[in-house]
């Protein structure tokens, strides 16, 4: 009888060591956004480590596609909860995002210190239209895996026209869709049937660590002692950490960066409307055109895009000189320490308090009609996020007053064009269409 091949073979458990070291490299490694970040978790957990099956990996990942906040950020705290218990996810999530908050506020710091020198606006002139183009062909993407009947299609608008002419703010639009998918999906199920839920997979990958039939870890058992402390250090961390922070824009970040946590349903896309018009009109922390440098540098970095908020936090504590004009990139840093701490903390909430019921059923979780319907009116949000930006590129020099004035840039707008037909038409990488982007407006910099 031939002896069992290591493909055949249920993986060892893997130490803390070796999962500490796999979640620090996946922190330095995690581009492409969602899509492209579970592909790698998939890639590395499901067939080659085999730490987790991929029903599970999948039944994980529904659940945390349900919650506000990063969903790939939040799979990474669900798995290493798994695998190391609360410890375990504690640290999947924070090294998920630990090597992005010093990358990109490295990069702030030479955006605001050398941000006048030729090259580096050269470079951001050619990532702005390419940003515009990724933030359609967003909208795109979404739209069309979502508007599957024409009552989504009137949400989408109806999103759009309250946004875009009735400036209604974006929480308020998330509350109205969700009631509305409730009310749909009780008068019209068959509308709301159509959500952005994982299927299952039939692939084999070998025995898993944790596979389809393992019996529940002990750890994972639902029990109501563990969610009560859970939820009591919690709160106690987030109330200590308010009370510390000196009253005035720190104060206003921690405040601000909790609620944009708990609205952020669609992914980071949805709800950067609400952090600009908090950030750029409310708290006026940043301009317009900061946010767009922003969103780009957001793009060509590791970790969850919504860490564009890291760079709204270190923007508005510079632009403040929280700490006197002699210590600029400390107050930059403690900025956007801020944003990042609150902008996250309620994810390893959601994933470690609702996990245990979530492991207790082991069924496929389903979009429900509430969700249905906010991910139908996040496809007109984001589309007017995407004029937004086009505007701002394409009329550089237009006021709300005058919105065309200042002359229109054809050459940048001809470049949102192609970067856009390159991502639809083409389907390259977004990192590839930043980089050749930001190589056109250097030449064109030195050029005009």
């Amino acid at each position: 009888m031939n002896a069992p091949t290591p493909s055949q073979l249920r993986p060892a458990h893997p130490s803390f060591r070796e999962a500490f070291l796999y979640w620090l490299k996946l922190g330095f490694i995690s581009f492409g956004g969602p899509a492209g970040q579970i592909s790698i978790m998939h890639q590395e957990l499901v067939e080659k480590r085999r730490w987790i099956s991929e029903h599970r990996f999948l039944h994980a990942l529904n659940y945390c596609m349900l919650l506000p906040g990063p969903e790939a950020q939040q799979l990474a705290i669900y798995i290493g909860w798994l695998l190391h218990r609360t410890w375990g996810g504690i640290v999947a999530g924070t090294l998920f995002v630990l090597p992005s908050l010093f990358i990109l506020a490295a990069l702030t710091y030479v955006y605001l210190a050398f941000g006048d020198v030729t090259f580096v606006q050269g470079v951001f002139n050619g990532i702005k239209p390419a940003v515009v183009a990724i933030v359609v062909f967003a909208a795109w993407r979404i739209g069309a895996r979502a508007l599957k009947n024409n009552v989504l299609w009137a949400m989408a608008a109806l999103s759009f026209i309250a946004i875009f002419a009735l400036k209604i703010p974006f929480p308020y639009i998330v509350l109205a869709a969700g009631l509305l998918g409730a009310l749909g999906g009780k008068l019209m199920p068959h509308k709301f049937k159509v959500g952005g839920s994982h299927g299952a997979s039939n692939k084999q990958y070998g025995p898993a660590l944790i596979d389809d039939d393992t019996p529940p870890i002990p750890h994972t058992r639902f029990r109501w002692s563990y969610l009560l402390v859970l939820v009591l250090i919690a709160l106690a961390l987030w109330g200590a950490a308010i009370l510390m922070l000196p009253t005035g824009t720190l104060s206003d970040m921690g405040k601000f960066f909790t609620k944009a946590a708990l609205v952020t349903f669609g992914g980071a896309y949805a709800v950067l409307p609400y952090v600009y018009q908090g950030g750029v009109e409310h708290y006026q922390w940043l301009t317009g055109t900061q946010m767009i440098d922003g969103l780009a540098l957001g793009e060509t970095t590791p970790g969850p895009l919504i860490m564009v908020v890291s760079f709204v936090g270190f923007v508005g504590a510079w632009t403040k000189e929280i700490f006197g004009p002699d210590a600029l990139l400390l107050a930059g840093f403690t900025g956007a320490s801020v944003a990042t701490f609150f902008t996250f903390l309620p994810s390893f909430v959601f994933i470690l308090a609702g996990a245990p019921l979530v492991e207790s059923t082991h069924g496929d979780l389903k979009f429900t009609a509430p969700l249905t319907g906010i991910t139908a009116a996040v496809v007109g949000v984001i589309l007017n996020l995407a004029l937004f930006f086009g505007w701002h590129v394409i009329f550089p020099h237009a006021t709300e007053a005058a919105p065309f004035s200042g002359g229109f840039e054809w050459f940048y707008a001809l470049i949102s064009v192609a970067a856009f037909i390159a991502l639809w038409k083409y389907k390259q990488d977004i990192m590839k269409v930043i980089g050749a982007c930001a190589a056109i407006g250097l030449v064109h910099s030195y050029i005009v």
